[in-house]
């Protein structure tokens, strides 16, 4: 969690701190081969070298983004989560539950759908 120190530092709200927090220690002790990283301003993981998945924090919520193709194949499990969402990300409410499945089913499909894939972004 060292990596995201700095960034965690920058959450003034310590619920929200600890939200976050929360999430990224669940990604990495759930996916330990996936790779932590700050990328502009933005805590997220790869898997050999290409983009899994990434947060951002926001006034009211952490924004969730796994790339909009994944986006696509997730958006009525978003939606029956009760998340709101756009094409590339969806936002978890501080004051709403993580629904750690689904996010563990995002970042596995992802893991799976870009094995091959050889640059950051899909193409």
């Amino acid at each position: 969690m060292e990596i995201f120190a700095d960034y965690l530092a920058q959450i003034r709200d310590p619920g929200h701190r600890k939200r976050v927090e929360e999430i990224l220690a669940w990604i990495m002790e759930q996916h330990p081969r996936l790779q932590p990283h700050i990328k502009w301003n933005t805590p997220m993981f790869s898997d050999h070298g290409t983009y899994i998945i990434g947060l951002s924090v926001a006034k009211e919520h952490v924004s969730v983004a796994p790339e909009e193709k994944t986006m696509a194949v997730f958006a009525d499990a978003i939606a029956k989560a009760g998340y709101s969402a756009t094409k590339g990300l969806f936002r978890i409410r501080f004051d709403e539950p993580v629904d750690y499945g689904l996010l563990r089913e995002i970042i596995e499909f992802n893991i799976r759908d870009k094995a091959d894939c050889k640059t950051f972004w899909r193409k």
